[in-house]
């Protein structure tokens, strides 16, 4: 008898409520109610009786810069459509089975409610008798909670009780009057879940019949609309036998309603859900399902440091996964699926443990304009064959990628850089001591400064041929000289490099600043740089950021952080205004373009090492190869005016430690060592030709009379001097005295012997003199000498003299062993071995 007055109270406050009561309609009911009637509504008089509605949760989608579809981000898989886009089977189909009276009722049906009224009174049930607008509030409400992260309301929202379907009552009744019918019938379908994972009808029809909700046929329209009374229990996908009998009874009550004909009927009663099937399985959701789960990746990490979207990461998140955006990145995807067929074709995937990648931006704006890897994302790969990787070797760990890898003499370009813009000039030269392949030639650490050098006594350097003597830097860069290259940093003042890497965008691929030494437990000393780093390139980075700082090159010194973003629009056709990243004055032009000329020795000249691997048609590039010390890494970074690539192949599944690449075969193709002029450049040349094709021809500007000539001081003459003189005289010239230590000489024991350099210097530069021991050299020494060096050698590969002394004596350096070098690469801890680093190709 309770419950029983229960209903009767709820019943006549809907009535109440409809203003049926007052119409004398159902009069007969209310004085059976008594006074738990009269309490009731009451009840439902004080309910709140306004409803606010949500945007819906929708898709959103990321667009290559083509407008092509790239991946479809989503928390709920909806995509919003007007009516005028839904079938009318489809509309038919779904009123007739959930409320064929949906125009004629205010709200509330009455005939249903009176039935499920009747049949509750028996059964004890609280179920059924909802109208579609009853429906859309108890769905919306759920929704808004949701969004919310409210779990405790949206189990409210559709619990099967006296009170909550009342306050559903009462907000149906408000939705009546502040929606058309037409508004209330498009929000149910854009809202209502048709299960799995398809929310509204149009992300429904997509996902289960390969079409649009403007073409559904009336068997497809019937089958989506009887699911919606169950649609975990009724899954199309799963159980098409139950979904079927639930069709046919809404293909019946179609019949019965005039909405098809018999033979409509007919037709499709007899067809099998199973074989209306066509269900899409790549729709989205998670870069898992993306066009390029890696690229989607990026694009995710990225979008959630933009402020745009919203005040910390897990709103901007939000932002893309529920707001319907529409997200065009920077990415060509033709170039893209091109870089990925060069680099699979030459290291193909898993062959042997080798792995291969590459990113391209483009310079003065920083668009990413592909990056692309040898491996394949994820599951249900043969590890035997297949190199498996769910982590992106291409850009740094804040995007979900790597810490990268040491990057060989690709770090090069920063010693050029550094010291033209020191004052160094472009057609200068450098005094390279002697070394070979098994001939190291020992630095001492104070010829260095002190927070940019070795920890040890001596730092060993070697070339990969025997070389050494005065040449000009573009010999030097062309053939990449390592031991010139050292010397170079050495008269420039070290710890200058490091400054222009960060200026220039070098940073590890966890976000470091690129050089710094590192402790036995792993950890980076702020201040101290380890001079194998920034000279020789043994610590490590990504394609993407390598690419980049290349970049500022040929953006003539600005450098731009790379960005995968170019806009975003709001599902309501509102863009939404992006602050694109700021680019930075890090070069002077005529410095930057200076850097370029030298890089282009790589290229053009001949024992270059990438000298056969000139662009197409003549297009002018420049670039700097790169291998670290076990060839386990081999580089080449470049690029044209319009475009910046670096290209990586190595050793990712390397076991905990770099593999090395020598004597080994990688696509059919034997190599009894890797360099970087041995696969990434040529791999570079193929992505940059195919990339460029179309684009007109440009040249690299011609460097300032300043940059080619240098900013020289002549240095005072200090032989014979104390050094307590020596450094008083080189200051006030506007130099940087060092002490190198002591030599052989005929000078008197404890004065000045010799300069390096001598006559000029570049403004600000460093100038390192050797103290005499008193002790005469062995040989007659030479006169000492100020010419200029000779120019440079066109012959490849040729042994050079060693270098003329500038002063009657003989340097002598006590040997070592080698210092650490730090190499690291994806994943692997640093190294602090012995082993000299060889020399880059």
């Amino acid at each position: 008898m309770p419950n029983l007055v229960r209903l009767l109270g709820a019943f006549v406050a809907v009535a109440v409520g409809m203003g049926l009561i007052s119409a004398g309609l159902l009069m007969p009911f209310a004085g059976a109610s008594g006074s738990a009637a009269r309490g009731t509504v009451g009840a439902f008089e004080d309910l709140d009786g306004e409803f606010t509605a949500i945007s819906l949760a929708q898709q959103s989608k990321i667009y290559s810069a083509d407008g092509k579809v790239l991946a479809t981000p989503y928390d709920a898989n909806r995509i919003i459509v007007p009516m005028s886009k839904i079938s009318k089977n489809m509309i038919n189909a779904q009123l007739a089975i959930e409320d064929s009276r949906f125009y004629e009722h205010g709200g509330i049906d009455l005939r249903g409610t009176s039935r499920a009224f009747f049949s509750n009174i028996s059964s004890g049930a609280t179920q059924g008798g909802s109208s579609i607008t009853q429906q859309y509030v108890k769905i919306m409400l759920q929704e808004k909670a949701i969004r919310e992260d409210d779990q405790e309301a949206a189990k409210e929202a559709v619990e099967q009780t006296y009170s909550r379907k009342l306050q559903e009552m009462k907000y149906a009744l408000d939705v009546e009057k502040t929606h058309t019918k037409g508004q209330i019938l498009n929000n149910y379908l854009n809202l209502v879940y048709y299960g799995d994972q398809a929310y509204g009808v149009e992300a429904a029809a997509r996902h289960f019949f390969s079409t649009s909700a403007r073409k559904l046929t009336v068997g497809e329209a019937a089958t989506l609309a009887g699911v919606v009374q169950s649609p975990s229990r009724l899954n199309i996908r799963t159980n098409p036998k139950e979904v079927q009998e639930r069709r046919d009874l809404v293909l019946d009550r179609m019949l019965s309603l005039g909405d098809i004909t018999p033979g409509q009927h007919k037709k499709y009663t007899k067809q099998k859900v199973s074989d209306m099937l066509r269900i899409k399985e790549s729709e989205g959701g998670t870069c898992t399902k993306a066009v390029d789960p890696y690229f989607c990746n990026y694009v995710m990490e990225y979008l959630k440091t933009m402020p745009e979207l919203g005040p910390d990461p897990d709103a901007r998140l939000q932002a893309v996964n529920t707001g319907g955006l529409k997200i065009k990145t920077t990415l060509r995807r033709d170039w893209q699926k091109k870089m990925h067929e060069d680099l699979t074709k030459k290291v193909p995937n898993g062959d042997p443990k080798v792995g291969a990648g590459a990113a391209m931006v483009e310079p003065g704006t920083g668009k990413v304009r592909a990056i692309a890897q040898t491996s394949r994302y994820k599951v249900g790969l043969d590890r035997a064959t297949t190199t498996y990787s769910e982590q992106a070797w291409t850009y740094p760990t804040r995007y979900g990628g790597t810490n990268g890898f040491a990057i060989g003499s690709t770090a090069k370009m920063y010693v050029l850089a550094a010291a033209l813009a020191n004052g160094t000039p472009m057609n200068g030269t450098v005094d390279a001591p002697r070394a070979a392949p098994r001939q190291q030639h020992q630095f001492p650490r104070t010829v260095f400064d002190p927070q940019c050098t070795v920890g040890e006594p001596t730092w060993g350097v070697q070339n990969d041929f025997a070389t050494g003597g005065v040449m000009t830097l573009r010999k030097a860069t062309a053939q990449s000289i390592n031991t010139a290259f050292a010397q170079l940093a050495s008269d420039i003042g070290s710890c200058k490099i490091p400054g222009v890497m960060t200026k220039m965008g070098l940073m590890d691929g966890n976000g470091a600043t690129y050089g710094l030494a590192q402790t036995s437990d792993g950890t980076k000393v702020k201040g101290d740089y380890a001079i194998s780093n920034i000279v020789l390139g043994s610590d490590s980075t990504s394609p993407l950021q390598l690419a980049s700082s290349y970049a500022t090159l040929a953006a003539d010194g600005m450098y731009c952080p790379p960005t995968p973003i170019e806009s975003i629009t709001k599902a309501n056709g509102k863009q939404i205004k992006i602050k694109p990243p700021k680019c930075t004055r890090a070069l002077e032009t005529g410095v930057a373009r200076g850097v370029t000329h030298l890089l282009r020795g790589t290229l053009e000249d001949q024992g270059g090492t990438a000298a056969t691997q000139k662009l197409a048609d003549g297009r002018v590039a420049a670039g700097k190869t790169g291998t670290t010390e076990n060839h386990g890494e081999s580089w080449f970074a470049g690029f044209t005016p319009q475009l910046a690539t670096a290209v990586w192949v190595g050793t990712p599944l390397g076991d905990g430690k770099s593999m090395e690449m020598d004597n080994i075969t990688i696509g059919g193709q034997y190599y009894p060592y890797v360099f970087g002029g041995t696969i990434a450049a040529p791999l570079w040349k193929q992505i940059m030709d195919d990339a460029s094709a179309g684009m007109p021809k440009k040249s690299f500007p011609a460097p300032s009379d300043k940059v080619v000539a240098g900013d020289n001081v002549a240095i005072p003459s200090v032989i014979g001097k104390t050094p307590a003189e020596a450094d008083s005289l080189l200051r006030g010239a506007g130099l940087v005295p060092r002490n190198a230590g002591t030599t052989t000489s005929t000078s008197p024991a404890g004065t000045v012997a010799s300069t390096s350099p001598s006559g000029q210097a570049p403004r600000g530069g460093t100038v390192s003199y050797t103290v005499s021991n008193g002790i005469a050299p062995a040989s007659p020494a030479q006169t000492p000498t100020q010419t200029q060096a000779a120019p440079p050698s066109t012959t490849t590969r040729v042994q050079a003299a060693p270098p003329a002394p500038t002063s009657t004596s003989t340097t002598t350096a006590p040997t070592r062993t080698k210092g650490p070098e730090n190499p690291k690469t994806n994943g692997r801890p640093k190294s602090t071995g012995d082993k000299p680093k060889k020399k880059d190709r």
